[in-house]
């Protein structure tokens, strides 16, 4: 059996039905206790309000229904595609969100339908990643939404040293790395900063976001760019 399959028995299983233990649901479905265990706390990541704890028993609050999603069998490829990639290349915190998301849209597929999650044959191989990398991106991201500037020691294209204070605007992918949109305050005009040329990142406190230089800005700015180019 399929993981899709099992965690959707699973969660039938737990529905309307008295506590039952990760041992009992174990012999059911030939896996281990610890991959019950597994399992259930994906399923209560990915949304399913189970309820009970480990010793006990589990069982999912009265009233849960899984509503069936009607997507054809290319949409499920792109979904797949589309996590796996966040997964290898959008930091830890991406990474466990895009699987929670894909939990729930397995979950609430028609059974014909879940064997294509597992079966897409698109990957996103993360075995040349750092593990810095997706920490330096959760840390950019962290800085985009609470409107925090940043403290940049880059190294441009030509292997020039900078120290830049940033105001960090959006991330954008580029293929083989990430890039930050941003407003320089060193150069008081709109950049963009490779990731993998940033030497040091550090919190430079918050800002205000000012007509001019919001992420909009940046986008008109670099469309009259490409323009003139």
């Amino acid at each position: 059996m399929r993981r899709a399959e099992r965690l959707f028995q699973i969660a039938q299983y737990l529905r309307g039905r008295r506590l039952t233990t990760a041992l009992q649901l174990s012999e059911w479905l030939y896996v281990s206790e610890r991959t019950i265990y597994r399992d259930i706390r994906d399923l209560s990541l990915s949304g399913v309000p189970i309820e009970g704890e480990a010793g006990v028993g589990y069982r999912v609050k009265a009233g849960f229904d899984l509503q069936p999603l009607m997507f054809s069998s290319d949409e499920i490829e792109a979904l797949v595609a589309g996590v796996r990639m966040v997964q290898a290349w959008g930091g830890p915190q991406l990474a466990a969100s895009g699987a929670a998301a894909l939990a729930k849209i397995t979950l609430a597929l028609p059974r014909e339908k879940r064997d294509f999650v597992e079966a897409t044959p698109l990957f996103a191989p993360d075995f040349h990643i750092e593990a810095s990398h997706g920490e330096r991106l959760e840390n950019i991201r962290k800085a985009i939404g609470k409107q925090n500037k940043l403290l940049l020691n880059y190294i441009d294209a030509k292997q020039q040293a900078s120290c830049r204070t940033i105001w960090p605007l959006a991330l954008y992918f580029w293929g083989n790395t990430w890039s930050i949109a941003a407003w320089c305050e060193t150069r008081s005009d709109f950049r963009s900063f490779r990731l993998d040329r940033v030497q040091t990142l550090a919190d430079g406190g918050s800002y205000t976001g000012v007509s001019g230089r919001r992420l909009a800005d940046f986008v008109r700015a670099m469309k009259r760019q490409m323009d003139c180019n």
